[in-house]
């Protein structure tokens, strides 16, 4: 009897799907992965994916999902394809964030909700900003749990803060600078550009007057 080969298992890097369905969902996922990178940035040992698929059971490729934004503590930063849970130690993602589209269905994120318990996530965050409404699950035992009141909430993992308002959600660091978009970063940037050569410009004139007066300035002080 001839035996025929096993067939090896392919675990895709992508759904088919896209990452975002409009510029307003993409900009929101933009802000969480970016501002947990930054972070996060010092500690080598704390990944951060944006719509990654992760595979948390070797030889099921079909059991799946990708977060929109994920935090996985004590695995190391660096690019992959996906995140297939036996090659990271079996460590699971113990943060997700889903930002919401017009198009998620309820059925979809009661589906999702099931995986992440099911497989260890430890804090699940949910934020629809067409009606700007903000949701949080914190694992108890083997549940996820509705946490009552996300208004103030802190994580406890990533030490960030929620504020929630009728009019607007805010996300401040754990030393209370507020998440910021990658134009305002770069506004502030060009901004403390501008101080520091403003800032030489007025150095330079009071050496000119200085040695105009006859006074050395770099023996000033000295």
């Amino acid at each position: 009897m001839t035996l025929t080969p096993s067939r090896k298992l392919i675990y895709p890097d992508s759904d088919g799907q896209p990452m975002a369905d409009n510029t307003l969902q993409f900009r929101w996922i933009v802000l969480f992965k970016e501002n947990l990178e930054c972070l996060f940035r010092d500690n080598l040992d704390v990944f951060v994916g944006g719509d990654l698929l992760w595979y948390p059971v070797e030889g099921h490729p079909e059991i799946r999902v990708a977060p929109d934004v994920m935090v996985v503590f004590n695995r190391p930063k660096g690019e992959r394809g996906s995140y297939r849970q036996w090659e990271e130690n079996g460590i699971a993602p113990q943060v997700v964030f889903e930002i919401l589209s017009p198009g998620n269905r309820l059925a979809e994120m009661a589906k999702k909700l099931e995986f992440y318990e099911q497989y260890g996530v430890e804090e699940y965050y949910i934020y629809d900003p067409q009606l700007n409404e903000l949701s949080g699950y914190q694992r108890v035992g083997n549940r996820l749990r509705v946490i009552e009141e996300m208004n103030g909430w802190v994580s406890p993992r990533l030490g960030i803060r929620f504020e929630l308002t009728d009019d607007e959600f805010l996300v401040y660091y754990p030393n209370g600078e507020r998440f910021k978009t990658t134009v305002e970063l770069a506004q502030e940037l060009e901004q403390t550009q501008q101080e520091l050569l403003l800032e030489r410009q007025r150095a330079e004139r009071l050496a000119a007057y200085l040695r105009s007066q006859g006074i050395n300035p770099d023996e000033i002080g000295g």
